[in-house]
């Protein structure tokens, strides 16, 4: 049975994939692609596989017990292909906003999921997203959470921060040595579940039921009311904003640029670390770049004034 692990990131499309997921087990579109979402790892089956106070150190091994006997009998009811799909498995987005960094300790959460697996991890499978959106869309939605509006100093460390989308495949490759990488832009899976199946699968399939998009970042009407209801100044989100963010127009060009580095090293080949897949119609990137330019020239800069960026 091949196991494939959907490990995000969050504000990504994980909600609406794992909507449409279960819809298509209950369905019976096809009882050879077995789904385990979140409904089941964060009611039990994951307890123990991250260090937690008052488990003691044999939960990890209880953890890869009731993992395995899961496995087996998925086995045994005909699945040829296991999707796992949790973004808590890459990290908590609480630490991201709190640290300003993108999924720090990633590395050594996914290692002990592989390692519940017993390493039978075939392909682990990512999303990214444009900086300036993902963090907008990340601190929009810990907001309706509880948590603060953002300060100068906290968006400064997430400009600011050396960490990229390119750190956090690296270290997801180290995690899972054996495993292929697959990595697709949000922004093509936007909206689009069957779009993020397919690439799981390696094949189109049927987007029947695909078309929900949930979980998405609240308007700045919302997040103004949800202040106001807590006491806070709902003027920390301007009223005239059509879409919030904590970012001025120089951060956002600061973390446009990181995402552009980080899709112009993905679409080269990434190091031979993984795999970038746009459409599943179009030739994807491995060790081996696509014949052409990667990039547009300087001719391009004196004659459009614009910053170079990848295709």
């Amino acid at each position: 049975m091949k196991v494939i692990l959907h490990i995000g990131a969050h504000r990504t499309g994980t909600t609406s994939f794992q909507s449409f997921m279960r819809k298509r087990c209950r369905s019976g579109v096809d009882p050879r692609v077995g789904f385990w979402g979140p409904m089941r790892t964060r009611r039990g089956l994951f307890t123990g596989i991250q260090p937690t106070p008052g488990l003691g150190k044999s939960a990890a091994h209880r953890a890869r017990g009731r993992i395995l006997l899961q496995m087996d009998k998925a086995r045994q009811a005909g699945v040829k292909t296991l999707i796992v799909s949790d973004e808590n498995m890459l990290g908590m987005p609480r630490m991201n906003l709190r640290t300003g960094h993108l999924y720090s300790d990633v590395g050594e959460r996914l290692a002990r999921h592989v390692a519940a697996f017993d390493g039978h991890v075939d392909k682990v499978v990512m999303s990214v997203r444009a900086q300036d959106h993902y963090w907008t869309s990340l601190a929009a939605f810990v907001i309706t959470r509880g948590h603060n509006v953002p300060d100068a100093a906290q968006a400064g460390r997430m400009v600011h921060s050396p960490r990229t989308w390119r750190d956090v495949i690296a270290d997801v490759a180290c995690a899972a040595p054996d495993a292929e990488i697959e990595v697709i832009p949000f922004e093509t899976t936007m909206g689009r579940a069957a779009t993020m199946l397919g690439v799981c699968l390696g094949h189109r399939v049927d987007d029947a039921g695909a078309d929900e998009w949930l979980n998405r970042r609240p308007e700045t009407g919302t997040l103004r009311s949800i202040l106001a209801d807590r006491g806070e100044d709902p003027d920390q989100i301007p009223a005239d904003a059509l879409r919030w963010s904590p970012f001025d127009e120089a951060a956002r060009a600061t973390l446009r640029e990181a995402y552009a580095d980080d899709m112009h090293w993905l679409v080269a080949g990434a190091n031979g670390l993984a795999t970038l897949t746009e459409e599943l119609d179009h030739t994807r990137a491995g060790q081996t770049p696509p014949i052409g330019p990667l990039n547009r020239g300087q001719e391009h800069d004196i004659e459009e004034r614009r910053m170079a960026h990848p295709r």
